[in-house]
């Protein structure tokens, strides 16, 4: 006999979901959570029934950065758990505000060897920023706005509800009471303080050759805007960073030739850690401040580079300290000079020969080659999306293609995202073109994706760069073991396009620079979720320099 709608807990956290404000959840179904999507049906929350539960967590996360909303993954308890916990590492490392909801076995059976009961709150801790377990009917609404809360707060990243299937059956015994207010769902601000903003500001226009660097946070739309804000008042450098491949990020063009000259780094919530050298990028005769919204990060900062390097620090979160130190410096008047214009001419250094560059290999495309022929897409809409995913391919994006919106596979350095990230976009943004360019072994991961985006009528051109290789991979085995020792990292000459078209996408498979912008305008008319598969040339991803 069906459980009678309205107080059950599962009523309860929908209604605090659409008190939220979440628009989709993206979900895998399962026994576990079969009540809550009963419950989403009266609050008119659609759900993103995707194929696995990792591309669950992959839109969510997509969804979070692109909107600024809080992403929501809704799976199945035990296995379907554990498969969608690893893409909560990439989401943690992009500092993306999502939620992973999932069911578990009833708080009854728990120690009992109930149906696919594990410890997933312990499963999830190392990735999130709280993990806890759903305490009863009652308390299930305002502990997921405590969750959405925390998810955006401070550093930004995701948090773990785990969901009893009791919790979410049995009936709340004071419905009226259980709802949080809005104000619970809202984030607490860490701001940095006027003082404290015109020491630093002070600092920067005292200094000769000084850079601001943010993290992962501001690379977002709203937080890209945030730092130009910020450059344009001060006239100094402010440089955002969210690459696996830190200051050779090849988006960035030549900077680590200049970050290697500067005298004050400003890091405004970016962390010292591998992308920085563990500090060692950032020059022995430099001063630091370090504005972070977690004192373990100040403290880490200060153990890599001793602590008197680090001249000032203080406890803020980015967003709030990039705009107070915006307001500081629009007192304070711009700097001039031209170390700022110095600076953005090493990030925008690429070489000369790329204009015209092409393939030296028949049948195949060079990847600056490919990407040439797919800006002119991103260039067609103010709010066009780029994905980048992948090894050396993700990072031949990155260096040749820009757009208004970009979500990338970020400090985890993780593959297999960019499918998911793009249907999600395309959710968020509808009417933008999304284009995901990503690695013959990064399409393996979520291929069936396909499925989900023709189901959601949610088209975006994915571009396949196939060099039939891991090749990331196989450029550390060239580099350190030599061409003799290469194993492991093959894959066959696969028709991806046709994959997609099997899925209900469209197809195209290009093997001619003078064939692709054909088949880009084709994939986009098709109205559908597209592959195109591009043949490449098997090369290593660009390190600029300028010497």
């Amino acid at each position: 006999m069906a459980q009678a709608r309205g107080s059950r807990g599962a009523d309860m956290l929908a209604a605090s979901l659409a008190r939220a404000g979440v628009r989709r959840v993206f979900s895998l179904s399962g026994n576990h959570i079969m009540p809550l999507y009963d419950a989403l049906l009266d609050v008119r929350i659609p759900i993103v029934h995707v194929r696995h539960e990792g591309a669950a967590v992959h839109m969510a996360d997509a969804w979070a950065r692109l909107t600024g909303e809080v992403g929501v993954a809704l799976l199945t308890g035990g296995p379907g758990h554990a498969n969608g916990v690893s893409a909560l590492y990439t989401a943690g490392a992009s500092e993306s505000p999502m939620v992973l909801l999932s069911g578990q076995a009833p708080l009854g059976q728990v120690g009992r060897g109930a149906f696919q009961e594990m410890d997933q709150v312990a499963i999830a801790a190392p990735l999130v920023k709280r993990s806890t377990c759903a305490s009863s009917p009652q308390a299930v609404a305002r502990e997921f706005a405590q969750a959405v809360a925390i998810a955006r707060s401070g550093r930004p990243g995701p948090v773990y509800l785990s969901l009893p299937s009791d919790v979410l059956e049995n009936h709340c015994a004071d419905p009226a009471s259980a709802l949080p207010e809005a104000a619970a769902f809202a984030a607490s601000t860490l701001p940095l303080s006027a003082l404290a903003a015109g020491q630093v500001v002070a600092a920067l226009r005292a200094a000769l050759r000084p850079l601001v660097i943010s993290g992962p946070s501001s690379m977002t739309r709203p937080g890209r805007a945030r730092a130009a804000a910020l450059e344009q008042a001060c006239g100094i450098p402010v440089v955002g960073m969210e690459s696996p491949r830190g200051i050779n990020d090849p988006c960035l063009g030549a900077f680590s030739e200049m970050l290697a000259t500067a005298d004050l780094v400003v890091l405004v919530g970016k962390p010292v850690d591998f992308t920085l050298r563990l500090g060692a990028a950032i020059p022995k005769g430099a001063q630091v401040i370090v504005i972070d919204p977690e004192p373990a990060m100040i403290e880490r900062a200060q153990r890599a580079l001793g602590a008197p390097r680090v001249m000032m620090s203080a406890v803020a979160d980015a967003a709030s300290a990039l705009a107070e130190l915006a307001h500081a410096a629009g007192a304070a008047g711009a700097v001039e000079g031209g170390w700022r214009a110095d600076v953005r001419t090493a990030i925008e250094y690429r070489p000369t020969s790329w204009p015209t560059i092409v393939a030296g290999s028949p049948g195949m495309l060079h990847p600056v080659e490919m990407c040439r022929s797919i800006q002119p897409l991103l260039d067609s809409h103010p709010d066009a999306v780029l994905v980048a995913d992948g090894g050396e391919i993700g990072q031949w994006a990155q260096a040749c293609l820009k757009a208004p919106n970009r979500v990338i596979n970020g400090v985890a350095g993780s593959i297999g995202s960019s499918l998911p990230f793009a249907l999600a976009a395309r959710l968020a943004l509808p009417e933008a073109p999304v284009v995901a360019v990503l690695g013959d072994g990064t399409f393996g991961f979520h291929p069936a994706e396909f499925d989900t985006a023709v189901r959601e009528q949610a088209p975006f051109v994915s571009v396949v760069g196939n060099d039939q290789c891991w090749n990331a991979e196989h450029q550390i085995q060239l580099r350190e073991y030599g061409r003799e020792r290469a194993v492991g990292c093959e894959l066959l000459p696969t028709r991806y396009d046709q994959v997609a078209a099997a899925f209900g996408g469209h197809g195209e498979h290009v093997t001619s620079g003078a064939d692709l912008p054909g088949a880009l305008e084709r994939a986009v008319a098709s109205g559908r979720a597209a592959c195109v598969n591009v043949m490449i040339e098997r090369l290593p991803a660009p390190v600029f320099s300028r010497g």
